[in-house]
């Protein structure tokens, strides 16, 4: 395939959430929107697919919720924390906002967001590769290239080119983004699906240096991972990464490992090494990153998608305004939260923590989704506005 016409507003790299959710934005103001993704419509992902109350806030107020639900996706009412062997359970006061948490496969979810930005108008290539980026003789970035039919190159040039390809941006390479950031830890996260009953919620499990989570998701199945430092998936799983991860799921809860035993008939065991947090520059001159791009935390507390949502609004925002003034707010706004997020996240994700003191970090990290809530309530979507970005 190649694109409908050779200029847009705004070309974007990446059509997971984070791409997907600001193409839909844009269309829906009225701007023309190409979005390229190297995977097939529709592909799976590496994720813990859990949403926060961030993420659903968001996707009830675009529509998509519903949709979700209908797909098939489990409405999740409650919490449980299992910190050694006393647990806590927090239960999910349904409101129109709020109507409960899900944790959708990312077939379901990347597919919904992007089924909805198409109907908006925004057009998406996927099974396509942007091979560079290209700018002008002043250094603005003017567009991407990618291949054509029998492999010619081909460029679509745009007023603005967003990255939102994720850990190893080609975007954020080729334009040189900084890294601003950079986090203390990483975790690995080792997981497949088993069958759950209806009706079953998060479980979240601790004990020093190791963690679980049991996540419902579609298909009557559940996420269930195991998850270490780093340093100990290199040391134990690389002979077994099977059975490294049962001995740790036993450790933290009998019951969950018996439920991981028996796998789904067609769950293959997936891993996520880890990779260091970080926050890298927003913006320059013609481009911008979304996503795990700009922003990357560990997935210990299941908040990349609530930070792709929200910041594919942010950055719509600014995109639509248009002005330096708007990229740099968007910068501001997105480190403001982000900036407590990955502390937060490290905390946890360090394991350098007690049964003692889990409970207290967990808290802290509660009260930043509280600060993130309010800001997300209190935002107001602009007037679509048509603007010369490319001046």
């Amino acid at each position: 395939m190649i694109p409908a016409r050779s200029h847009y507003d705004a070309v974007i790299v990446g059509a997971r959430c984070a791409g997907a959710s600001t193409a839909m934005l844009l269309a829906r103001a009225g701007l023309s929107v190409l979005a390229i993704e190297r995977k097939a419509y529709g592909s799976d992902a590496l994720s813990t697919h859990a949403l926060m109350r961030p993420a659903v806030l968001q996707l009830v107020r675009w529509g998509l919720f519903k949709p979700l639900i209908d797909a098939g996706t489990p409405l999740i009412e409650t919490a449980t924390f299992h910190y050694g062997a006393s647990e806590t359970t927090i239960p999910l006061y349904a409101s129109a906002d709020l109507p409960g948490l899900i944790a959708p496969r990312r077939t379901v979810l990347d597919r919904t967001i992007v089924d909805a930005a198409r109907q908006e108008g925004a057009e998406f290539l996927h099974n396509t590769a942007v091979a560079d980026i290209f700018a002008d003789a002043h250094g603005r970035v003017r567009g991407v290239e990618i291949r054509g039919i029998g492999n010619v190159p081909l460029r679509v040039t745009a007023d603005i080119v967003v990255g939102a390809d994720g850990i190893g941006s080609l975007v954020a390479k080729c334009c040189g983004a900084q890294v601003l950031r950079q986090g203390r830890v990483s975790a690995a996260h080792v997981f497949a699906y088993a069958p759950a009953i209806p009706g079953a919620s998060y479980h979240w499990y601790f004990q020093p240096g190791m963690a679980a989570s049991f996540i419902p998701t579609n298909d009557g199945l559940a996420c269930i991972v195991a998850t270490v430092p780093t340093a100990l998936f290199d040391d134990r799983f690389r002979a077994n990464r099977d059975q490294a991860r049962m001995d740790v799921l036993a450790a933290l809860s009998p019951e969950l490992a018996t439920q991981a035993a028996r796998a789904a008939p067609d769950s293959r065991l997936q891993a996520f090494r880890g990779v260091p947090g970080y926050l890298r520059q927003a913006h320059g001159d013609g481009w911008v990153l979304v996503g795990d791009a700009g922003f990357f935390r560990d997935p210990i507390t299941s908040h990349g998608i609530s930070d792709a949502l929200r910041d594919s609004e942010s950055l719509t925002r600014a995109i639509l305004d248009g002005s330096s003034a708007a990229f740099k707010a968007y910068q501001q706004e997105r480190d403001a939260i982000a900036g407590p997020i990955l502390d937060t996240t490290d905390a946890v994700a360090g394991f350098d923590w007690t049964l003692g003191s889990i409970e207290e970090r967990h808290r802290r990290f509660s009260a930043v989704m509280k600060t993130e809530m309010a800001q997300l309530s209190a935002a107001e979507f602009p007037e679509a506005r048509k603007l010369a970005l490319a001046s």
